[in-house]
């Protein structure tokens, strides 16, 4: 595997998961896997379970981990070709892919949408930046239309809490106070593609994620509906596809009840506004994932680190 920035890179989602799990029971069994080598996370915007997560998951398979903002540390880089740099930028993406591959055996990158400009957000300047001008393995940390470290940790707990064969799983949209990216929600629909289940996406009209995601998915614009006989419930707030970036509304009445809830296992992928996408009662709940979610980030990155490695 040369790079991972999507969930479409796993060879067989079964297969990690079940390697992950069993990974997890012995974090340490390839310590010296990453012996002498070393990754370099590069973060232009913020991160808690990410930064941590992966560096974690690097320690455990004895990587040293070198870690850079851009927001306040790195020079202004430059992704446009033919560009005459005379404006703000200081730095072109070919020299500092190119200088980082020299000092990494591994980059991973994070860098979010700006919700502006749909074009350019899906081009991924930065990620697909990395991946064209460097010499070494790039991993996708969350980029502008994904978030695949994520996906793979929600697959991995899907797993370890799977009731039955073909459980009913449902993505649920929730309000929030400011527009937020798609890439979450993309991962997962990418991700529960791959699944043997009952998958269900429910959202208010107008927020629609690209369709050429959501092909072939079940869309239920009546939550209630979409939430009956649940096994998994997994909310994410997202803004406007189509008219881009934009909240297009603030229904507290698709915040997440316990009484929604009913049986369900309550996902998400932190960090949650609480009372407006979720209650108290069901985050402090016993059916929240959402803590053991983020225990599994660990293995999701250590997973992909151990992939591209065994391959270096």
């Amino acid at each position: 595997m040369k790079h991972y920035l999507s969930v479409n890179d796993i060879e067989s989602l079964p297969d990690w998961v079940d390697e992950a799990i069993t990974l997890k029971k012995d974090p340490y069994l390839f310590e010296d896997l990453g012996k002498r080598k070393t990754i370099c996370l590069l973060f232009f915007n913020n991160s808690l379970r990410t930064r941590l997560s992966t560096q974690k998951a690097a320690m455990n398979l004895g990587m040293e981990v070198m870690i850079m903002n851009f927001g306040n540390e790195g020079w202004a880089l430059e992704y446009g070709d033919g560009t005459v740099m005379d404006q703000g930028t200081s730095e072109h993406i070919k020299e500092a892919a190119q200088v980082v591959s020299q000092y990494a055996d591994i980059v991973a990158i994070r860098a979010f949408a700006g919700l502006v400009d749909k074009e350019k957000d899906e081009a991924e300047e930065v990620i697909n930046g990395f991946a064209k001008y460097a010499t070494i393995p790039v991993v996708n940390m969350e980029s502008s239309v994904g978030h695949p470290l994520q996906a793979l940790a929600d697959a991995i707990t899907l797993k370890e809490n799977e009731v039955k064969k073909r459980p009913k799983v449902v993505l649920s949209w929730a309000p929030h106070p400011k527009a937020l990216p798609h890439a979450v929600a993309n991962s997962f629909v990418q991700m529960m593609k791959m699944q043997d289940a009952d998958f269900v996406i429910t959202h208010p009209e107008g927020y629609e994620l690209n369709v050429e995601l959501t092909q072939g998915c079940q869309i239920e614009y009546d939550q209630d509906k979409a939430l009956e006989d649940a096994d998994f419930v997994y909310v994410k707030n997202w803004s406007s596809y189509s008219d881009y970036g934009k909240v297009l509304n603030k229904d507290k009445n698709w915040t997440i009840t316990k009484e929604k809830l009913g049986h369900a296992k309550f996902m998400h992928c932190l960090p949650v506004r609480r009372n407006m996408i979720v209650e108290d009662a069901v985050l402090d709940g016993e059916q929240s994932l959402v803590v053991e979610q983020a225990k599994n980030r660990i293995y999701s990155a250590q997973i992909v680190l151990k992939k591209i490695l065994e391959e270096k």
